[in-house]
Order: structure tokens, then sequence, then C-alpha cells
């Protein structure tokens, strides 16, 4: 399958000596919801990507929010921008705002006045564990986080959506109230309390059309895991969202922590081997051309 056009529908890059990553930054320690993040902790380019992805046919890729200071989130997009406009990747930018940010639509307004400006993420993983959460409280109830949401619309932002299964409720019913907004669900949904607790969840969201997932971020179920460990709940996501709303997706370099990039495709590869030629090049790159509107001819 490695001539099936890859769309990848999370890549992140980095330049350490542009802009500021306070997550890949010393001091580090294994405690986060990552890990140990040193061994990733240096500037990783395009070429770089383009290198670990040898052998495979990248069609496209779709960069989403690196983690770079809050402060930074638009000079990111400027940064990435310029790399498009001069190399034509990434064709789909994913951009940070804080939805709970009372000024948050002069954010948007200047993140959408980018041409391959195709949406947001705002990182909203709360966890009681310290170990697992990245935010100090769950601001996905918040009313100003909810008008935030709501504001992506106006400017023709889909939303990627990472969090954990405890909080789906809270955004089930934002993304309902906004079913124009197309919502994509990073990493399969994160089930870090276990698959049963995901399993009761996850229906909040696979039952909203607008919502759409990424098989990606394995390692955050399991560091070390294998294709044999992954391959049953990969095919339970897709029965779930069915395969014309699942994406395939790398989430390199951070992956790397866990596994290669031939791994995690050679795995995709695995996964779509009993669907249709159809469905496995839609999951490989055409429903990730679809909702993040990147008009590649795949």
């Amino acid at each position: 399958m490695r001539d099936i056009p890859f769309v990848d529908a999370h890549v992140h890059l980095w330049d350490l000596g542009r802009l500021s990553y306070p997550w890949l930054t010393p001091p580090f320690s294994d405690d986060g919801p990552n890990g140990n993040v040193e061994p990733i902790a240096r500037t990783y380019s395009l070429d770089d990507y383009l290198a670990d992805a040898d052998g495979w046919t990248i069609a496209g890729m779709v960069h989403v929010d690196a983690g770079a200071a809050a402060e930074a989130a638009l000079e990111e997009t400027r940064w990435l921008q310029d790399m498009a406009d001069g190399r034509g990747l990434p064709n789909g930018i994913v951009a940070f705002a804080a939805l709970d940010d009372p000024n948050v639509e002069q954010l948007l307004a200047a993140h959408a006045a980018h041409a391959n400006m195709r949406g947001i993420r705002h990182i909203v993983n709360w966890h009681p564990d310290s170990r697992r959460t990245y935010t100090p409280r769950d601001v996905t109830g918040d009313p100003a986080w909810q008008r935030g949401f709501s504001a992506l619309q106006k400017y023709g932002l889909s939303f990627d959506l990472q969090c954990y299964p405890g909080q789906f409720a809270n955004v089930a019913a934002a993304i309902a109230r906004n079913p124009e907004t197309p919502v994509i669900l990073n990493h399969c949904g994160m089930p870090v309390d276990g698959l049963e607790h995901w399993r009761q969840e996850v229906a909040r969201l696979a039952e909203l059309p607008n919502v759409f997932v990424k098989l990606s971020g394995f390692g955050f179920i399991k560091r070390d895991w294998q294709p044999e460990d992954m391959k049953p709940f990969a095919l339970e996501v897709i029965e779930r969202f069915g395969p014309e709303r699942v994406l395939f997706a790398s989430d390199f370099p951070t992956d790397k922590l866990f596994s290669s990039c031939g791994q995690i495709l050679e795995t995709f590869a695995d996964i779509a081997a009993g669907f249709s030629e159809d469905e496995r090049r839609d999951m490989f790159g055409r429903n990730a051309n679809r909702v993040y509107r990147l008009g590649l001819d795949i």
C-alpha cells in the first residue's frame, strides 16, 4: 500500500531557534502525558519528516499546532505559511487559539487570513491525575469556551479536538449546537482510563455526523505498543465512525518517542488490508483532503 497517496493528517514541525516550545524545554521528566520528551527536543524540519516517511507516497500533510508558547501562535502560522508558499507543504495548517479567551476572535481572524489555514486546536485534556492532565482545570463546560467554539464557523475553521473521554459530554454538546463545524477527534479519543470507559463515552461523538477521528497517537495508549496490540482497537474505531470518517495520521515526531514512522504506516496498511480499495484510499488520504479542504487531486 506504499503507492496509495498518503495525506498525513497530523504532523508537527518545530524550529527551536525560532520559537519557544515550553514542553520541549528542560528540565525533562517522565511525569507528563508524553513521558520524557528529551529525545525529540531538537529542531524537526520538513526535510526531517520526509526522511522519516521515506518510501511512502506523501501526497500532502496537515500541520497541527506544535505546542509553541501561546503568544507565538500567530508567528507559527506565518512561518508555516511561508514554508507552504515556498515548498508546497504543509497543505493545511491547524493553529492554536485558546477558545476561552474573551478576545479569541481577533486571533481567529488573524489566523484565517493565511491561505493554508484550515482549523484550530486548543488542547483541553483535563484529568484528575496530575501525570495525565494538560490543563489545571476542565474548561470545556465553561460558557466562554463554548462561545469560542461557536465562533469557529464564522471564520470557516474546523476544530481539532484533543481531550479525554470524561470530557466528551461537554464537547458533544458544543458540537451538536454547531453542526456546520467539522471536528476531528485526535488520537482515537485517548482512552487513558481503559477501553470500557472510552466505549461508554465515544458514542456521544460517533453519532454526530460532523465528527471525524484520527487513527494516531497509539503511544498514548501503550508506550511500547506493537502492531498486534493496536489492530483490534483500531478496527473498533473504524467500525464506530465508519471508514468515511477515519483519517490516518503519524503524529510525528511526537510518536517517535514510541515507534518509527515506518511502523506506524505499516500498521495502517495492515489495518486497512480488509477494506475495499476506495475505503483504503479514503482513510489514507481522501478523508483528510475532504475535511481539511486541501484541494488535492487524489
